[in-house]
């Protein structure tokens, strides 16, 4: 056994020199992996998988190193360093250079190894992927955890369908049926649900196993035409399923030492079409047992209780076994080498006795006598003739037990009463029961071995002469009598082989292990006894046929020797073909219903038989040519009746095939007015959907607009709602100015009011002063003027003295009304300017009116001094005085106005100012 070390190497030989497995182990090579490091340690490999063509195969360990190993150019390379422990692989994608690893961080990878980059990265999982299961064609891939299974598209690695299941079932595995359209689901219930990957549409489910060996099932295995499936789990029985007829149809159990079953797998054979009978079993133990599934027999088995296996994975081809040992290591088997000694062909049949060398053996060491027919054997001791005689005696009674049973609960006079009564066995089921009345081993491996060894030198140039039309015929042909060469050597130099082969050929030409089986049963069973005198014809069984002709047909026995016939020419030429040549396919199958049901001899008396019926034309032929011209007549003959035949069948079969198609005219019609009337309910349906869909639509369409308005209204909501709250805003900061700016107008009324209540003050005293400096000056002209009429007067003095007195009076009473209308005058100005100042402290931005422009206007209206005075009263003198102190006063009160006025103007542009210095600040 050799030992590859992978190293830190990322590439290089598998093996060093040709590897020979022995027969005992089968192991191809032993790969391990050791890392070179200051400390070094083993990766321990965890998965693997081969690739379609099954020559390489892929590995994961621990560290995530993924290795691609060619068996076929005996290389390995390092293709991807993912950085963390792969949980599945798969290498069977559609794109040959492409690969599925499924990673501890629950994600799904696929990889190139030709370029060594990423392709995709799936992720969905929320646990480890410990499964994956690629469709047939390549495009499609499911990934199982514990909670879901996932169904991907690897064209564009997008997720199609996921399943999901309540958390206390739990999915033990989901996987397609090799060449089908349709997923398996297991469940940890022992539920098994069958879907069809397009529609996911639930096909059947299988039955509940039996209670009485009812196992929790954890592993399956899938024949490679899917009709077979195994299961396992913790027992030491297997449940082998037809998912055909959906039922459980056999129960295998293993060895006493098996309690559980962890991995499963079927050994596939390159001409068993699929029916894969070899079953891988890996057991607790780390053993991985082989059995064949019909005749549950054990036929080899991989690894020990010292080196275990974790887990193995198959080859397409049925070549190679790829195991993970419980060590971390990788083994490749061999299963030529596993199966070497159970493929071996049988001894052959004819074997050739040696003379022996004189100087060896003496006549006295072993003395044989040759008789006719009989061949003595040397004397035995009395002990070997009990054991001999015991011997004979148990096989007889258990033949005479069991002589009639047949395999698949068969029995052989039941089917002879049958063929009596019905002259045929039925030929749904003629195939069925050939093979149990043959008891046929269907030795797939033995026969792999015969065809591995290729065509036969005998049979190059087959086509040369026997040249048959269809390609695959010939090509099934040639390859069954290499086999039967290969097999015996004799085979190989036997001229009517081929023409005893071919029917049979023809019949099983799309199952050549059957065809070979049945072929080397009738040799061994019907035709032993042919080669005694090989290469010459059987002279010993055309003796027979001819004692049997004389015993019954002495007259045409005597008719053939009369004319120098021999059997050779009328018996022989019906062996070497089995009938074949003067038999139609109907009569020949018939024949052979009864051969095969019956006793060997039974070939033989048919021989008889057909002489026996062609007596009447044998007869009349008197020339040994005759004879084989009434060979080829009858052959003719034959050969017109069965065209004859033919045609009469094929004029009934016309007939038939016209009624069928007038029927299937009538049917038609009547599925086309179906069909024509479904087609108008499907319009109806059609436009009543189509109407309501445009209900719908219309109906969708409103409240879109609904909502679209609804949504219009919502903004516009909160577009007031937002305005309202900045307008909000905005009064309360308004609010806030407008309070400071009142407190600001109040401070400065006041700072007004003060400044007012100060001039007014100050003008009150001026005007006050005027007055009575005004009051003095006319006091001091009064005086003066009394003066002056006292000093004009001193002669009237005495006589006017009481119009003095009353002028006096009269006096005093003008210049008090007079100086009453001053006064008045002056508060109503002085309240007027009041009033304007405090309007305008009110309102300091307003602009000025004119309030002054009527001021002389309105003093106009008030009462003149002069207006006051009776001028009748009065003598001129008075009336003068009193004109020019009326003039002073006017000129007094203008004097007043204008100060007033002036005094006003001061306060409004002082005003003005104040009012344009916070928007001058403003700006």
């Amino acid at each position: 056994m050799q030992s590859t070390d992978l190293g830190n190497k990322e590439s290089g030989k598998i093996w060093h020199r040709k590897p020979s497995p022995a027969t005992r182990d089968g192991i191809i090579v032993n790969i391990i992996h050791n890392t070179s490091d200051y400390h070094p340690k083993v990766l321990r490999f965890l998965n693997v998988a081969f690739d379609g063509t099954g020559d390489c195969l892929i590995a994961g360990d621990h560290q995530g190193n993924i290795y691609v190993f060619d068996l076929y150019g005996n290389r390995f390379n390092l293709v991807q360093r993912t950085a963390q422990a792969c949980t599945a692989l798969a290498f069977n994608l559609r794109r040959k250079s492409e690969f599925l690893v499924a990673l501890a961080d629950y994600s799904v990878k696929c990889f190139d190894t030709v370029t060594k980059e990423l392709v995709s990265w799936m992720r969905g999982h929320e646990s480890s992927v410990f499964s994956i299961s690629v469709h047939a064609s390549g495009k499609y891939a499911i990934t199982t955890s514990s909670d879901t299974a996932q169904l991907w598209d690897l064209d564009t690695f997008q997720r199609k369908r996921k399943l999901n299941i309540l958390q206390s079932v739990g999915i033990q595995k989901v996987f397609f049926l090799p060449l089908s359209n349709t997923i398996l689901s297991c469940f940890k219930d022992n539920s098994i649900f069958a879907w069809e990957c397009d529609t996911l549409f639930c096909k059947y489910q299988l039955p509940a196993p039996p209670e009485s060996s009812s196992i929790l099932y954890k592993v399956f295995a899938v024949t490679r035409d899917g009709r077979i499936l195994a299961a396992g789990g913790k027992s030491n029985h297997l449940h082998l399923w037809c998912l055909e007829a959906r039922q459980l149809f056999r129960i295998i159990q293993m060895p006493t030492k098996v309690r559980a079953i962890r991995h499963l797998e079927f050994l596939p054979d390159s001409f068993d079409a699929g029916s894969n009978q070899v079953l891988g079993v890996l057991s607790q133990d780390g053993i991985m047992r082989f059995i064949n599934i019909q005749t549950c027999k054990l036929l080899f088995e991989i690894g020990s209780l010292d080196e275990g296996i974790s887990s193995s994975a198959i080859s397409p081809h049925g070549r190679y076994i790829a195991s993970i040992m419980e060590n971390g290591s990788l083994n490749i088997y061999s299963v030529q080498a596993l199966t070497q000694e159970i493929n071996k062909p049988p001894p052959p049949l004819v074997k050739v006795i040696e003379d022996l060398p004189k100087n060896k053996l003496s006549s006295s060491d072993l003395k044989r006598k040759v008789t006719s027919g009989r061949v003595q054997q040397p004397a035995k001791s009395r002990e070997s003739k009990i054991q001999t005689r015991i011997l004979k005696q148990d096989l007889t009674g258990d033949f005479e037990s069991k002589k009639n049973e047949l395999p698949d609960g068969l029995n052989k006079k039941r089917l002879q009463i049958l063929l009596k009564g019905y002259g045929e066995y039925p030929t749904k089921y003629r195939m069925f029961i050939w093979r149990s009345l043959l008891q046929l081993p269907e030795n797939h491996t033995a026969f792999s071995s015969l065809i591995d060894k290729g065509t036969h030198v005998a049979f190059l140039n087959l086509q040369k002469k026997y040249p048959i039309k269809s390609r695959k015929l010939l090509r099934v042909l040639q390859r069954t009598l290499s086999a039967l060469a290969h097999w015996s050597v004799i085979f190989s130099d036997t001229p009517y082989l081929p023409l005893l082969a071919f029917p049979f050929v023809k019949l099983f030409q799309n199952n050549q292990l059957i065809c070979f089986e049945v072929i080397a049963t009738l040799i061994i069973n019907w035709c032993q006894h042919w080669f005694e005198y090989f290469p010459n014809p059987p002279i010993n069984i055309l003796s027979m046929i001819e004692n049997v002709l004389a015993f019954h047909d002495k007259e045409l026995l005597q008719h053939f020797i009369d004319h120098d016939i021999t059997s050779q020419l009328y018996a022989w030429p019906l062996l070497e073909t089995v009938f074949s040549e003067v038999l139609t396919r109907e009569e020949w199958l018939k024949l052979f219903d009864n051969i095969f049901s019956n006793h060997p001899s039974f070939l033989l008396m048919t021989v008889v038989a057909y002489n026996m019926c062609s007596r009447a034309p044998l007869l009349n032929c008197n020339l040994k040519d005759d004879f084989e011209t009434v060979e080829d007549m009858q052959a003719k003959v034959d050969q017109q009746r069965v065209e004859d035949e033919a045609w009469y069948q094929k004029q009934e079969l016309l007939r038939q095939a016209e009624e069928t198609r007038r029927e299937m005219l009538l049917q038609e019609e009547e599925k086309m007015i179906q069909q024509r009337q479904r087609l108008a309910a499907v319009k109806r349906q059609l436009k009543v959907k189509e109407m309501h869909l445009q209900d719908a639509a219309r109906r969708r369409f409103l409240k879109l607009q609904q909502d679209q308005r609804e949504m219009e209204l919502r903004r516009l909501d909160d577009e007031i709602g937002r305005k309202v709250y900045m307008r909000d805003q905005e009064i309360a900061a308004t609010a806030r100015d407008l309070e400071m700016r009142q407190l600001e107008l109040e401070s400065q009324k006041r700072l007004y009011e003060k400044n007012l209540t100060e001039n007014q003050e100050a003008v009150a005293k001026e005007m006050r002063a005027d007055a009575d400096a005004y009051r003095r000056k006319v006091d001091l002209e009064e005086h003066m003027f009394h003066k002056l009429i006292e000093a004009g007067e001193t002669q009237s003095q005495k006589t006017q003295k009481w119009k003095e007195a009353e002028g006096k009076e009269l006096r005093l009473r003008s210049a008090k009304k007079a100086s009453a209308l001053s006064d008045a005058s002056r508060k109503w100005f002085l309240k007027q300017e009041i009033n304007a100042a405090v309007e305008h402290a009110e309102n300091p931005c307003h602009k000025e009116e004119p309030r002054f422009q009527n001021e002389q206007e309105d003093l106009s209206c008030l009462p003149r001094t002069s207006q006051l005075n009776d001028s009748s009263e009065m003598d001129p003198s008075t009336q003068i005085s009193l004109n020019r102190r009326a003039v002073e006063w006017d000129t007094t009160g203008q004097n007043l106005i204008e100060k007033v006025r002036n005094l006003r103007q001061r306060l409004t542009a002082r005003a003005r100012h104040r009012c344009q210095t916070p928007h001058l600040l403003a700006a």
